[in-house]
């Protein structure tokens, strides 16, 4: 069994030794070196060659922010972010993933389960993950028949889906700013994320794109010429109302027992009999399944899925859950996925 070597950086001591007992309950996990700020830790990334680094913000002599920009610039290892749930923590965080960075981890979450439970689960199978995907090293992209020939490509797209969690973000900034301000079609994308984070997401990506961003919200119509992230903390589905429309049916159900929020599956299910064949259902970088089940309703009422390909992705896993379950029309790595979108149009 593979040993991976992790690196801690933490200008709290507390926060140190409580992530650091985090991470060594796994057996696969090695706490190589501390270091109390951004300076330490471009000096011991150099010298302790570690296979990922946890990444505190807020720091002295160097914040995160600036010892990440440096670390990528001088030898990249994969970088979490352990953020704040602060408005100005979810900035700096979406910062930190266009710097780089690969995912991050709410500290409460940590705290708040003093080393145990779900959110410490989460947490080192989501370090495992990315660890493991960066050490699979594919040799090629399996090849996937492209099925657009046998579609009915004279159908024009009412919607497209698109469905990431861990390394989304990046995933979406190399998709997203692509398309014109004139494009015909609505874009719903459903990140995984913390609740208090998809806002600043949207205006991030509003400042960006040439389509307007915005944040769904419940009873909004899914109109042309805009872009919309499905909220955290909630559901977001469609509903066809009597007069043709489709609005977003955003809401929190007690009995729901998805484990995201938003569900890529949800949307999805509620999506496919709506848009029926002309649906584009997008499933880019993250980990676990969700996806699998609503690209099989995509498929059901005869919509069309891609995927990101594992040379690109951060986590192979959403998309792979898909390939998997024999529901995927193409394959492609992420910088050649908005192209592949719009051989449709």
């Amino acid at each position: 069994m593979k040993q991976y070597r992790i690196l801690v950086v933490d200008d709290s001591a507390f926060m140190r030794r409580a992530i650091s007992l985090i991470l060594e309950n796994d057996p696969q996990l090695s706490v190589v070196g501390i270091a109390r700020n951004g300076e330490e830790a471009v000096e011991k990334v150099k010298r302790l060659q570690p296979d990922l680094v946890t990444m505190d913000v807020e720091m002295p002599k160097m914040n995160g922010l600036s010892a990440l920009e440096e670390i990528m610039n001088s030898n990249p290892v994969p970088v979490v972010m352990l953020s704040s749930r602060t408005g100005e923590g979810a900035k700096e965080t979406l910062e930190a993933l266009d710097l780089g960075a690969v995912d991050f981890f709410l500290k409460d979450y940590l705290l708040n389960n003093h080393g145990k439970g779900n959110h410490t689960d989460e947490f080192l199978m989501r370090i495992k993950g990315i660890l493991e995907t960066k050490d699979s090293n594919p040799l090629a992209v399996k090849t996937i028949q492209d099925k657009r020939k046998k579609l009915r490509k004279m159908s024009p797209m009412d919607l497209i889906f698109i469905g990431c969690s861990t390394g989304g973000p990046s995933a979406l900034q190399k998709i997203l700013p692509h398309f014109p301000k004139d494009f015909p079609i609505p874009i719903v994308v459903a990140q995984h994320m913390p609740p208090g984070f998809t806002q600043p997401l949207a205006e991030r990506f509003d400042t960006l794109c040439q389509l307007k961003v915005t944040e769904a919200e419940h009873g909004q119509s899914v109109s042309a010429g805009t872009i919309y992230i499905a909220p955290s903390g909630y559901q977001t589905r469609f509903e066809k109302k009597s007069d043709g429309s489709v609005v977003f049916k955003v809401d929190q159900h007690e009995s729901d027992k998805a484990l995201y929020k938003p569900s890529v599956d949800i949307s999805l299910e509620s999506a496919a009999p709506i848009y029926t064949d002309r649906l584009l259902s997008v499933i880019l970088t993250g980990m676990g399944a969700d996806g699998m089940r609503g690209c099989g309703f995509v498929k059901k009422y005869n919509g069309n899925v891609f995927v990101e390909a594992e040379e690109s992705c951060i986590v192979y896993g959403m998309p792979k859950a898909v390939l998997e379950a024999g529901y995927v029309d193409g394959q492609y790595e992420v910088s050649k996925m908005y192209q592949e979108i719009m051989s449709f149009f």
